[in-house]
């Protein structure tokens, strides 16, 4: 397993992937409505509109892309950032690999520099960014608008 920072090429294969995890992961936790218009905001198009703005990683097990995730500025400010479109495809969680995209992305200069890192955190992947440390931003545990809990790092 490699984790490699995100090429113009992988932007089909990691909207795939997106896809796909949300329809199977984020089911439970989401209307079917919900989770198709939020996969057509994370089209190829958008997925590299993204890694244009962020530092993009995906994770590769002989030679396919099984992760991703993505680290920014928060607003533009240079003291925080927050964590973006991480997924692991179904068959291959639980296995550690989120836990690696999360040092990755905790190791790439945008963390480092920040003193403040947020989460927007689907309600399904709660359980795992507490794990990782992750606490409720302003002790907030309810979805917003969005129907996204908002997590935060303190550095």
């Amino acid at each position: 397993m490699i984790i490699r920072r995100f090429n113009i090429q992988d932007a089909n294969t990691v909207s795939d992937l997106i896809a796909t995890t949300l329809r199977i992961s984020n089911q439970k936790d989401y209307s079917e409505e919900y989770l198709e218009k939020d996969i057509q905001c994370l089209q190829s198009q958008d997925i590299i509109e993204r890694a244009n703005r962020q530092h993009f990683y995906v994770v590769e097990e002989n030679g396919q892309i099984i992760g991703c995730g993505s680290i920014g500025s928060y607003w533009g400010k240079e003291d925080e950032s927050s964590l973006f479109t991480i997924f692991v495809l179904p068959d291959y969680q639980r296995k550690g690999i989120g836990r690696k995209i999360i040092q990755t992305l905790e190791q790439d200069e945008f963390f480092l520099r920040a003193k403040r890192i947020e989460i927007p955190a689907s309600i399904t992947a709660i359980p795992f960014y507490l794990k990782m440390g992750y606490t409720y931003k302003n002790g907030i545990t309810e979805p917003d608008e969005e129907q996204l809990v908002r997590l935060e790092k303190f550095r």
